[in-house]
């Protein structure tokens, strides 16, 4: 199946999520693999990634890619800035040749209730459960999408999901919702996090 989801951000970001229900063969006949995985479903999702860069800018050099030491893919030059995220037989992708980008895609899940405290706090909880129209399973899963975006768009790693970042309010915008946010290590960035709830996944991205 092809793009399920597309949104033209702004002129220069484009967003998308491929739902996998091809073959590696499918994939393997438009991008390379650019890299030793093991997995099968891994290298499906890298696949789908790497072909979504492509569908949203045809000129992007995927074989320009490299991985920092964060595991953050970039491109030296920066004529593209780009986030990546897999969750089950989803790859959401979104890439901008001038602003900075991130993107998460995470399926609600049971052990999400056991490991919230890590990632959240008391007051971030109330505000998540605030939410109207989502499960407690969703509410969460938006929290911790959220955060991954964060961490993601700053790039740099040794972020505490806890201490360095925090949910500060949300409010609507139109199908989306706006989550105000803050990163505050060395430097603070305040920062707007859109949302949606797009086939039982969390949708989460940043551009900036």
């Amino acid at each position: 199946m092809p793009l399920v989801y597309q949104q033209n951000i702004n002129s220069n970001t484009k967003l998308g999520v491929w739902h996998i229900t091809e073959t590696e063969k499918f994939f393997r006949q438009k991008v390379m693999l650019q890299k030793e995985i093991t997995h099968p479903h891994k290298r499906l999702q890298h696949l789908a990634g790497r072909l979504m860069l492509k569908e949203l800018f045809i000129d992007f050099p995927l074989e320009l890619i490299k991985i920092a030491d964060t595991r953050k893919p970039f491109l030296a030059n920066e004529s593209y800035h780009f986030s990546i995220s897999h969750c089950g037989n989803y790859a959401a992708v979104i890439v901008s040749t001038a602003n900075r980008v991130g993107i998460d895609i995470e399926i609600p899940q049971e052990k999400i209730e056991r490991v919230m405290h890590k990632f959240l706090s008391d007051d971030e909880k109330e505000k998540l459960s605030k939410l109207q129209g989502l499960t407690k399973q969703e509410c969460l899963t938006v929290g911790w999408s959220i955060k991954e975006t964060l961490f993601k768009w700053y790039g740099a790693g040794e972020l505490d999901f806890k201490k360095n970042m925090a949910i500060n309010s949300f409010e609507k915008m139109n199908e989306c919702l706006i989550a105000n946010c803050t990163i505050d290590k060395e430097k603070k960035y305040l920062l707007k996090v859109q949302c949606i709830i797009f086939n039982g996944n969390s949708l989460t991205w940043l551009v900036t």
